[in-house]
């Protein structure tokens, strides 16, 4: 299988899919003249118990790979399509963005030109049945709501909802559609002159969705660009490499990939960038990994813009994946990726999986996410870009500046509301009793400009957080109520205008966003 088809899967994306279906003749043609086929027949027909076959090849299966790399992974066939979809750029079912709350399924915003949209399904509703069958008041998991509402192009769900203020349920008969799902949290001019692009994954349509991104923002007068790529799991490789491109100038590398059994396939840039000289300044932290840890690579490798943040996750093992008849499949890592210098940033994961999950944990506890001067790299891991600037390979991509996390006291009483959950409850309690009057903001920049939070919606939060157990303490608490205040601003926001509405005010207390303003600003025009 050539690069382009390969996936770069991070660990968030795939871990926890063990639980497995019968994957066919996985231990049967495909281990001819082994031991294992006979040592399932065997079991089959001596063991002293009634067992089941599936569930038993299930864990050898996993037992097998689980001693090869973390990211070789068995996807069952119920969970193929979670693992997938994010990948494909949609999938099928009736376009609601919704959360379980108060143990009812509550719509936070009809997908936009879906058909849930398009037959009035509106923000705020309850569903309360599901073809006739209530769903309400049962503790129904998110996955089996999910279940329940998706499903193939063309089929139909009839639906109940509760809506404020109308007299019993409202009726609805929904035909499922394709719903576009998007690697493109937000796209926006951060200030004069500098653009802000924030993605969150590499799937089939992120590359479309970056360039269609960089012509809306280079017509509006964009001379710098923040690619924020943080807590971006990866994705496809592909992806990568065509968003790479839209930076790097024709015939730099970018990276290559070799294994054993797979011989050195190169991807260089193209001349069909659209940003391929405007300052640059990508964002990571510990949750950027794998695809995009190869586009902050290639961009620090080839000197083309600055890496801002802490060091990313570490993952540079290339996966393919081959599909079974039952709907299940398996990603078997064939390759590693490299960066332009010949680094290969995969952290170490000699001391198993459950140590290598954990990694995060051992980079709090010993000061990394505070203190650079806390990151050791061997002398052998060193390597040199083109402008002779330092970068190390075996753990993830170093930025260039570093930017700690927020370890302040002066945050306690914030910590302890975000912590828990408050703060966006309480956001969306009041986005839900005050739609009527928060429906006159049509766009971000009236909501922006138009809507705070004032004394009585902040003492009101006070109260509701002392009734979840978090008392305001009495000592200085200025940057705590300036984080609340604008979080709550925030998450009202996304109630009402999406990601739009979010990252724009998220991003004014952001450390990292900040810092890589400050950077652009400083820039020569």
């Amino acid at each position: 299988m050539p690069i382009w088809f390969a996936l770069v899967l991070t660990a968030g994306l795939i871990l926890g899919l063990f639980l497995g279906n019968r994957s066919g003749s996985f231990f049967g043609a495909r281990s001819a003249g082994g031991k294992l086929p006979d040592i399932f027949r065997y079991v089959q027909k001596n063991y002293v118990d009634t067992i089941s076959y599936s569930k038993l090849e299930e864990k050898a299966i996993n037992g097998f790979l689980e001693k090869l790399d973390p990211h070789s992974v068995y996807i069952s066939a119920e969970e193929f399509h979670a693992a997938n979809d994010p990948l494909l750029g949609s999938f099928e079912g009736i376009g609601v963005q919704f959360r379980v709350e108060n143990d009812t399924v509550t719509v936070i915003n009809p997908v936009s030109g879906g058909p849930s949209e398009k037959l009035g399904v509106r923000a705020g509703d309850r569903i309360v049945k599901v073809d006739g069958k209530n769903i309400a008041g049962i503790k129904i998991p998110t996955n089996d709501v999910m279940r329940k509402l998706k499903g193939p192009k063309g089929s139909k769900v009839a639906v109940s909802i509760f809506r404020r203020g109308t007299k019993g349920l409202v009726d609805y008969t929904i035909t499922r559609d394709v719903i576009p799902t998007y690697s493109l949290d937000v796209a926006y001019i951060a200030a004069p002159g500098i653009g802000y692009i924030r993605l969150n994954n590499f799937s089939a349509t992120t590359h479309d969705e970056v360039h269609q991104a960089l012509e809306k923002l280079v017509a509006r007068g964009m001379k710098k660009l923040i690619l924020d790529l943080r807590g971006n799991g990866g994705g496809y490789l592909k992806a990568a490499i065509d968003v790479s491109d839209e930076f790097l100038p024709e015939g730099k590398l970018i990276v290559y990939t070799k294994g054993i059994h797979h011989d050195r396939e190169v991807a260089d840039a193209t001349a069909d960038g659209l940003f391929e000289n405007g300052a640059l300044i990508v964002l990571v932290d510990e949750g950027t990994a794998s695809a995009a840890e190869i586009v902050a690579g290639a961009i620090q490798d080839q000197d083309r813009g600055v890496i801002v943040g802490r060091r990313s996750f570490g993952k540079g093992l290339v996966q393919e994946q081959l599909d079974f008849k039952d709907g299940s499949a398996l990603r078997l890592t064939v390759a590693r990726y490299y960066t332009p210098t010949g680094r290969c940033i995969q952290k170490p994961y000699k001391d198993g999986v459950e140590i290598y999950n954990e990694e995060f944990y051992h980079r709090f506890m010993n000061g990394e996410l505070e203190h650079p001067d806390s990151i050791k790299f061997p002398d052998s891991l060193k390597y040199r870009t083109p402008k002779g600037k330092i970068v190390y390979g075996g753990g993830g991509i170093m930025p260039d500046i570093f930017v700690p996390i927020e370890k302040d006291s002066g945050l306690f009483y914030y910590n302890q509301c975000i912590n828990k959950g408050i703060v966006y409850q309480f956001a969306f309690d009041y986005t839900d009793q005050n739609r009527q009057q928060l429906a006159r903001f049509k766009n971000v920049t009236q909501f922006e400009n138009g809507f705070i939070i004032n004394d009585a919606i902040f003492n009101g939060f006070i109260k509701y957080a002392e009734t979840k157990g978090v008392k305001r303490p009495g000592k200085d608490l200025s940057k705590s109520d300036r984080y609340i205040r604008t979080m709550l601003k925030a998450y009202i926001g996304r109630n009402l205008l999406d990601n739009d509405g979010f990252f724009p005010i998220l991003n004014s207390i952001d450390p990292g966003y900040l810092k890589a303003v400050e950077t652009l600003k400083k820039e020569q025009k």
